[in-house]
């Protein structure tokens, strides 16, 4: 069937120069030269077999089977715009689902949600939250908020956010703060240390880039997720390893302390976009999640 129909190119500057009536005007609105538009309407011609414009003095004019052809242009192009500005405005009107750790959203995404519904008001954000594996292929998600390591798949657009920092924290109302405080990150090794299953090895990491043998780290209380993990770190159960964005808030309040400072990892947060997806909105929430992590570490 596609054989049957002319070159588009063709049929578009034929289009623009029967609207017009004129090739050069027709050259300028689609910013060829005024050679190429009249090759594209001798190259149609030479198709159909006819003529479609005439001399008329120094201008054209249509010839009937232009006209003609003039007027099933002009309707199939006026179609198409209708049909191409209907689907920019779904699209534009469908909510934006965001796909993000659970944890993240509790504790950094919602206390900033009302500035990011009030500075991005046309992306009509949807989140979705999870502890478990994120899978940012899932078929209606927009774009997925993780930590993950480079590099990354040829099939995601990731706008890199920032390197992971994490580090031990505990409350001050833990009853072994007093023993804790202001000793070496080796006092550390004698603790029976809060850990979460979702991050098996964020001790090991964190022992490792403080040059301490990771072998010698003792696990105490496990919890399933992060989440209850840092709550019982809040509660005074003991010492949590967590990333340093998921606790700045409650460090900045006292709830928390850090007196070992945080490590990098090789993990990055980013936001994670499959190729698919219109990247504008995409485009939009990375810029505005960088300055609001800016700001979070001024």
């Amino acid at each position: 069937m596609a054989r049957d129909l002319p070159s588009l190119n063709a049929l578009r500057a034929f289009e623009a120069a029967a609207r017009l009536e004129s090739v050069s005007q027709a050259a300028g609105e689609l910013h060829v030269t005024h050679g190429a538009v009249s090759r594209q309407i001798r190259q149609l011609e030479d198709e159909l077999g006819i003529a479609l414009f005439s001399k008329a003095g120094r201008g054209i004019s249509l010839t009937p089977a232009g006209r003609q052809l003039r007027d099933a242009c002009r309707d199939a192009f006026d179609g198409l715009r209708e049909a191409c500005m209907a689907l920019r405005q779904d699209q534009q009107q469908a909510p934006f689902l965001l796909a993000c750790p659970g944890s993240l959203l509790a504790r950094w995404f919602i206390p900033r949600l009302d500035r990011l519904n009030a500075e991005l008001p046309d992306l009509n954000l949807h989140l979705s939250a999870s502890e478990g594996e994120l899978d940012p292929r899932r078929p209606g998600v927009s774009a997925t908020l993780l930590y993950a390591e480079p590099p990354w798949p040829a099939d995601m657009q990731v706008y890199p956010l920032r390197q992971e920092r994490i580090g031990p924290v505990l409350s001050p109302r833990y009853a072994g703060a007093a023993c804790l405080l202001d000793q070496p990150a080796e006092v550390l090794l004698g603790e029976a240390l809060l850990h979460t299953r979702s991050r098996p090895g964020a001790w090991r990491d964190w022992a490792e880039r403080q040059g301490l043998d990771a072998a010698q780290l003792r696990n105490g209380q496990g919890f399933e997720h992060l989440y209850y993990l840092l709550e019982a770190a809040l509660s005074g159960l003991g010492v949590a390893i967590a990333p340093q964005l998921l606790v700045a808030d409650d460090i900045a309040a006292g709830r928390l302390l850090a007196p070992w400072g945080f490590v990098e990892t090789r993990h990055q947060l980013g936001l994670w976009v499959p190729e698919r997806q219109p990247q504008g909105p995409a485009q939009q929430l990375a810029d505005w999640l960088g300055k609001a992590l800016q700001q979070a570490d001024a």
